[in-house]
């Protein structure tokens, strides 16, 4: 009976530290992928507004026609559609 208690004891200690060093794993694999993710997340940049459906998208990746930004080609091809079909310019 005496030996079945120390057992138990040596198990529960084992499995205790078991816990905590799985903490600290844990905290510090957190740790590392939220300075990783900072250094790769983009920060800063002007934000334009598309003219064809007003999403904001950074500067860098939009496109520019006539001073106005455009998320997409498509969305400045149609831009420039229905401002010829306004026209009347073939």
């Amino acid at each position: 009976m005496n030996l079945l208690i120390i057992r138990l004891i040596i198990f529960a200690v084992v499995f205790y530290v078991g816990l905590k060093l799985y903490g600290i794993y844990r905290q510090r694999k957190l740790e590392h992928d939220e300075k990783n993710q900072k250094i790769h997340r983009h920060e800063g940049g002007k934000m334009v507004r598309c003219r064809w459906c007003e999403v904001h998208v950074p500067e860098d990746e939009a496109l520019r026609d006539r001073e106005q930004w455009f998320c997409s080609s498509a969305h400045r091809d149609r831009f420039l559609q229905e401002q010829q079909d306004k026209d009347g310019t073939p």
